[in-house]
């Protein structure tokens, strides 16, 4: 799976493996990390899916304003990362 990345140019480094492997009915766990500058703060983490001539949001990870994840992936999509946004993961269940 080929993941598109955005960071502010100048700013800090998104490390996102170059493909993931799942094996159908089990969790997987999709990497996302973001090595911040010097007074950088990671402020909202967003997941979309890219399907044959749409883009959908997946979910939206904010530490003000909590994780919130769209129909229908409601209960099949968890934040992995823990703590601070620098850690953006998230877990595709089954």
């Amino acid at each position: 799976t080929r993941v598109p990345v955005s960071a502010p140019a100048g700013g800090g480094r998104v490390e996102v493996p170059r493909s993931v492997t799942a094996v159908l009915g089990q969790d997987v766990v999709l990497p996302c990390r973001y090595r911040a500058q010097e007074q950088e703060q990671v402020v909202q983490v967003t997941w979309l899916k890219r399907g044959p001539g749409a883009v959908a949001e997946v979910a939206v990870l904010n530490p003000q304003h909590g994780e919130h994840v769209q129909e229908p992936f409601v209960g099949r999509v968890l934040r992995h990362g823990h703590g601070d946004l620098e850690d953006g993961a998230i877990l595709l269940r089954n």
